[in-house]
């Protein structure tokens, strides 16, 4: 906003004086540059009063300029109508009559520093009074406000006594609050407005919008990923894709300084030079012109034609060739990764992939990150590769591989967290899952499940196999807050019963007396005589009391029986264990280990079959005396 502020205080000597000058102008502020100049004084010393002010109008012709018309202030309330004021053709100016001298000593308002701003168009003004201004009150001080707005006005070369009717409110708002205060000041600066005129509407140029382009914004703080090019730009059906926006002239405006503002010719130059299939669907408006995606997928230009694919075939995804592929899981793009060479690698190093589905011919590399609904790798996973998916296949898997259902070829001391984990072959591994199934088992193989663990072929050893119901993070966590729950609860309850001792004992003492008082109270009532105040309250008192215990008798019963709801489930967290089994189809060789580990109470049973032992299928069972066994069972 633009700021036009009053004078400062004269910083040059008090002695210089000018005489007092009448001029008339139709440009202030240029005349008291020149009359200061010309007296060789600081323009901050002199002041001025408007002694007249003369405002014409004119209304051309098309191609003819007319005389200017003095107007009286009658006239041009007829004058200033929307239509004229809009009309390019017509003209409004004033002409100042002033008297320019140095400014007074003792000045009454040096202290209130006000200033006229305005908006870019000068379509809207506003008074500013700084913060720390002073002000006392004086009879003349609504006039002498007006004097001075229009001064400041003037200066800033704005027209007075036209657009500016709200003027005498924001005097009389200023004045009564002066009026009050006696000598106010301002503790912050105040901002009224005291001139509109007609705010023209900007023209608009014709925008073409690809949406689908958006990138990721990177803060002054982050680096740029250069391996997040954007590949392809994946989209949802739905989605508006590409938005044209249509030139429009914008509307005429008249300042507050009587200047016409006549909108500029749009610029038409993105008018759309494409074209679309039935994949991207077109809405045509007044204003603009939307391309919204039909169904999930990604978008292609495919010369001069946009259109929706899910199907992508590429050879390798690496920083070089492609970067990062972030398409979502809910976006039903598939991609097939073409290359099988067993010495490169098909998803690259540090490369991130997220997708629907991924068909990986070859390997995925050091630190690279697959993740999908469906995944197949046909060559071999990393050491510090990651793969997911709610159906993933793996032929060699040395990283770690996330699922619902996994199926892996060849374990080789990879990791694997899954629901239900199929293993043809395994060397070495982590396996966690509610159900695991391994063909062939060689040694160094940790399986913990928490339902069961079958073994087709056992060939090695050093294995442990686990069953533990506390397998999943989330249900640790669900047995921590019931726990938890159950100790606060425990608390809970014996405060109140205890609580429910003390009021039978207190209920129990004074039942004679209770009902003494109220048989009295009985016959007061009756016999139509007043009650003794003290007989009340001691009803009154009895009464709460019972009322009080009915109340936490009924909660200490809602309690108990939570608290047996909450102890059945902790029982519920280790009731599957007993349902558990390891299963070994094959004989028994070297060292290997069964462990089942029970919620409550915390404890491992362990047990090392012997070598050679025909026992297939083993549980845990409780004995008569409460001891925890791993047994042989029959399926």
């Amino acid at each position: 906003m633009a700021i036009f502020a009053l004078g400062k205080k004269d910083t040059q000597s008090s002695q210089t004086k000018i005489r007092p000058t009448v001029v008339r102008t139709q440009n202030v502020a240029k005349e008291l540059i020149s009359i200061a100049k010309s007296n060789d004084v600081n323009i901050h010393s002199i002041d001025f009063n408007v002694l007249d002010v003369q405002t014409y109008t004119r209304v051309n012709k098309e191609n003819e300029e007319v005389d200017w018309e003095e107007a009286t202030d009658g006239e041009l309330e007829t004058l200033l109508t929307e239509k004229n004021l809009l009309n390019k053709y017509f003209g409004i100016k004033q002409m100042y009559e002033i008297e320019v001298f140095s400014k007074l000593p003792n000045d009454p308002y040096q202290d209130f520093h006000l200033a006229i701003g305005a908006n870019a168009t000068k379509c809207k003004v506003y008074l500013s009074i700084k913060e720390d201004s002073q002000l006392s009150y004086n009879k003349n001080l609504e006039q002498d406000l007006r004097t001075l707005i229009d001064k400041s006005k003037v200066r800033a070369n704005i027209l007075i006594k036209v657009f500016d009717s709200m003027v005498e409110n924001v005097v009389s708002k200023i004045a009564a609050y002066v009026r009050v205060q006696e000598s106010a000041k301002y503790e912050k600066s105040e901002m009224h407005l005291v001139a509109e005129s007609y705010e023209p509407i900007l023209t608009q140029n014709d925008a073409l919008i690809l949406h689908y382009e958006k990138k990721q914004k990177v803060g002054e703080q982050e680096k740029v990923n250069y391996a997040n090019r954007g590949f392809i730009k994946s989209v949802k059906k739905g989605e508006l894709l590409i938005e044209y926006i249509k030139a429009k002239k914008g509307k005429a405006g008249r300042n507050c300084r009587g200047e016409f503002l006549d909108p500029r010719e749009p610029l038409e130059s993105n008018t759309p030079n494409f074209s679309t299939d039935n994949t991207i669907e077109v809405i045509n408006s007044d204003s603009k012109i939307e391309y919204k995606a039909v169904e999930n997928g990604y978008v292609v230009l495919d010369g001069n034609s946009y259109t929706i694919k899910s199907d992508i075939d590429v050879d390798e995804i690496s920083f070089k060739s492609t970067g990062n592929i972030s398409a979502g899981l809910d976006s039903d793009v598939s991609i097939s990764v073409t290359e099988s060479d067993v010495m490169k690698d098909a998803i690259g190093t540090g490369m991130k992939v997220e997708v629907s589905e991924i068909e990986i011919e070859g390997n995925v590399g050091p630190n690279a990150q697959v993740i999908a609904v469906k995944a197949r790798v046909g060559g071999q996973t990393h050491k510090t590769a990651s793969v997911k998916a709610d159906d993933l296949r793996i032929n060699v898997h040395k990283g770690k591989a996330f699922g619902k259902k996994v199926y892996i070829t060849r374990l080789e001391h990879g990791e694997v967290d899954a629901e239900v984990v199929d293993i043809v072959q395994s060397v070495g591994g982590n396996i966690r899952a509610k159900e695991i199934t391994i063909q062939s088992c060689g040694s160094y193989v940790n399986a913990t499940a928490s339902r069961f663990i079958e073994i087709k072929k056992l060939q090695g050893s050093e294995n442990i196999f686990t069953i533990d119901p506390l397998l999943k993070g989330s249900v640790k966590e669900g047995l921590k807050q019931n726990k938890e729950d159950i100790s606060k609860l425990e608390k809970n309850v014996k405060s109140i019963k205890q609580e429910i001792e003390q009021y039978t004992e207190v209920v129990q003492k004074n039942k004679a007396s209770f009902d003494d008082v109220r048989r009295r109270l009985v016959h007061y009532k009756k016999n139509n005589v007043k009650m003794p105040s003290s007989f009340v309250k001691q009803y009154n008192k009895f009464k709460k009391a019972k009322e009080h215990l009915v109340k936490i008798k009924k909660e200490y019963s809602s309690k108990k029986d939570y608290l047996a709801l909450l102890t059945t489930k902790t029982a519920s967290f280790q009731d599957n264990i007993f349902n558990a089994r390891i299963i070994n189809r094959d004989r028994w060789v070297g060292h290997n280990e069964i462990i089942f580990r029970l919620v409550d109470p915390p404890i491992e049973v362990a047990f090392k079959p012997a070598e050679g032992s025909p026992d297939k299928i083993f549980a845990i069972v409780e004995s008569d005396d409460g001891i925890y066994k791993i047994e042989a069972v029959k399926e």
